[in-house]
């Protein structure tokens, strides 16, 4: 029996659920302790319910603060397309695009769909892959269906979308018992989705977290810490020993502790023979070394710069140490705008395509440098481009980083400034 589309869908969505919790919980700093044997949690009588270092998080938002998109143009413009920037602001995609880019490095995927508010504008709207899922054409990898899905307030009723190239069907119902209550035909001819995928590999095509490789070495830092704390609650105060007390018995044969129901914090006794002791605190500098060496391993794996991770110790880093401790960080984040870069640039087609351009033009990503620079440095870099014969505008956007809509008001006071007046040297002017 071939299987529909809809449960296709269905149950890749609800497949997928589990990983992405697991996934959620990383990234949010909850999973559950690993490597922890029993005895330990039942020293820390379940004072320690969940120790985390959020390496995890640190990294993906390392990455997506660096993804800034600035614009768009038509291959082979030199300015901005303008009108599409507009639609860009008016869909508060600014903030929602920086959100996108955190699910797809997190989730390893993250979904944009456009379509048409009730006036006709395009409408942008940013998607998690909690809530939806896509089927991809096994021999191009394109995306040919996708389905939303999430429930109400009521915690039983369930609404969902379906969206293809030809027509747009809503469901409701109950979890796996959807019935279609309408349907809308589709005018674009395109799948209005876009999916911003993490992609490793040419095969993945629902992408990987970005913090996948980590997750082994982030479970041992927790397990360390976890340990120190233990050892800290149980050794590391001094622990003493008595001899030449007598141990009193209860009617049961159980010994009495003496000192239980003791007043002070003295111990003391009668016999003349009794002698007290103490034994020496644990040193803990055992755990400091590993867990620099554990963070060390996150640090070559993930590409995250010593400075992240707390490895220089209490001198600053240079700028120059700086610039070249991030250039595994840059290269990786220049990597991820080429890959989502290609998602954005469908999103704008849709853009253009819902506000009723019929040719559609191709478009590119442009974005904000990756790399660190002070203002000094990048005013020194466009202005150089800007003497090398490149565009003021290419040179405002990149490595300057102004939006398109400053560098439109930067060049309305370029022109309503008067020219210089040419300054003359050298000789008498009534000569």
């Amino acid at each position: 029996m071939v299987m529909d589309e809809l449960t296709r869908l269905q149950q890749k969505l609800d497949g997928e659920q589990g990983n992405l919790r697991t996934l959620d919980s990383y990234f949010m700093g909850t999973q559950p302790a690993s490597y922890l044997s029993t005895d330990a949690q039942a020293a820390l009588q379940g004072r320690l319910r969940v120790l985390s270092v959020n390496y995890p998080r640190l990294l993906v938002n390392s990455i997506a603060e660096r993804l800034q998109v600035t614009g768009f143009r038509e291959y082979g413009a030199e300015d901005v397309d303008s009108a599409l920037w507009r639609a860009w602001d008016a869909n508060d995609l600014d903030q929602q695009s920086h959100l996108a880019h955190i699910d797809a490095l997190a989730y390893g995927r993250s979904f944009v769909i456009v379509w048409a508010d009730k006036f006709g504008n395009p409408r942008v709207t940013v998607e998690s892959p909690e809530q939806m899922t896509a089927l991809h054409d096994p021999a191009t990898g394109q995306l040919y269906a996708a389905y939303k899905q999430w429930t109400l307030e009521d915690g039983v009723t369930v609404e969902a979308v379906r969206y293809d190239a030809d027509q747009i069907i809503r469901y409701s119902g109950t979890s796996g018992a959807v019935r279609p209550v309408d349907s809308i035909p589709n005018p674009l001819g395109v799948v209005p989705v876009v999916e911003l995928i993490n992609k490793r590999r040419l095969l993945d095509l629902d992408g990987d977290s970005e913090f996948a490789d980590i997750v082994p070495l982030v479970d041992a830092l927790n397990k360390i810490m976890s340990d120190a704390m233990v050892t800290s609650e149980y050794f590391a105060r001094p622990r003493r020993w008595v001899t030449g007390l007598e141990v009193m018995e209860d009617d049961d044969g159980n010994p009495i502790n003496p000192f239980t129901d003791s007043p002070s914090r003295v111990w003391q006794s009668e016999d003349p023979d009794t002698k007290f002791r103490q034994f020496a605190s644990a040193d803990l500098s055992s755990y400091s070394t590993l867990t620099a060496t554990i963070t060390q391993q996150i640090g070559a794996i993930s590409g995250l710069p010593p400075h992240y991770l707390g490895l220089n110790g209490d001198q600053p880093p240079s700028a120059d140490s700086i610039r070249s401790a991030e250039a595994s960080l840059v290269a990786r984040c220049i990597g991820h705008q080429r890959t989502f870069g290609a998602a954005w640039a469908q999103v704008a087609q849709l853009i253009s395509l819902v506000s009723g351009n019929v040719q559609v033009p191709s478009y590119e990503t442009l974005w904000a440098s990756a790399e660190t620079r002070t203002p000094a440095q990048a005013a020194d870099a466009a202005a150089k481009l800007v003497g090398m014969g490149v565009p003021l505008t290419s040179a405002l956007s990149d490595p300057l980083g102004y939006s398109p809509s400053q560098i439109q008001q930067i060049q309305a006071i370029k022109k309503t400034e008067p020219a210089p007046v040419p300054v003359t040297t050298g000789g008498n002017s009534n000569e």
